[in-house]
């Protein structure tokens, strides 16, 4: 056997057990990671949603697509807002962010970016609080607008970061794209029918439990 095929062979060789090794390691840590994400995702619900103590989970599937929204309830069972995803586009991939919306459908209630992969020390700062907190009560309609080196100045308006226009654009889209799909999708009066008739996630989860 000469040296070239010696060479490809070992090439082989460590492709395969390093392609066995990555797999194994997947199918050990994926789950692992799934149900961190869950978690976070939860967590989220009563970040964008304060006054909430608990939630209700609201699906509709609309042709192939499955909506979830994610209606918060305090102490006494009343509703405070709901939560919904919105995942789209950004400048290095996809942009997820837990939108809290007020009974009202008329401001949001906040927002947490919960995935994200835009660049470091620039379109990264998005998932800062600084960036964040500017979506607290403001307007979405006619829909959210970002603007570049000054201060809002309309109640639907919040300010792009520095340097990170398209992150901070694909941000603003993505929740405008999820507001607009919830509205349509969940009309006020049917969600306040579909929340009465649906369980708080506490309650779901001790009913699991037994």
């Amino acid at each position: 056997m000469n040296s070239f095929a010696k060479m490809f062979l070992n090439l082989t060789v460590v492709g395969v057990v390093s392609g066995v090794i990555l797999a194994g390691a997947f199918h050990v840590f994926d789950p692992l990671i799934q149900i961190n994400k869950e978690k976070e995702l939860k967590e989220s619900i009563f970040v964008v949603l304060p006054e909430a103590k608990d939630y209700k989970v609201l699906e509709k599937t609309v042709g192939k697509e499955k909506l979830t929204v994610y209606e918060g309830i305090d102490a006494s069972g009343q509703p405070v807002g709901i939560a919904f995803k919105a995942d789209g586009g950004g400048f290095q991939g996809n942009i997820g962010v837990m939108v809290g919306l007020n009974l009202d459908y008329l401001k949001l209630k906040g927002i947490k970016i919960l995935d994200q992969v835009e660049t470091p020390g620039l379109g990264n700062r998005i998932s800062e609080p600084a960036f964040e907190d500017q979506f607290k009560n403001i307007e979405i309609t006619p829909k959210v607008e970002y603007i570049k080196n000054r201060k809002p100045e309309k109640p639907n308006q919040i300010q792009a970061i520095t340097g990170a226009t398209i992150s901070s654009n694909a941000v603003v889209t993505n929740i405008n794209n999820a507001v607009a799909r919830v509205l349509k999708t969940f009309p006020k009066d049917e969600m306040i029918k579909m929340g009465e008739q649906a369980k708080p996630a506490s309650a779901e989860s001790k009913e699991h439990q037994k």
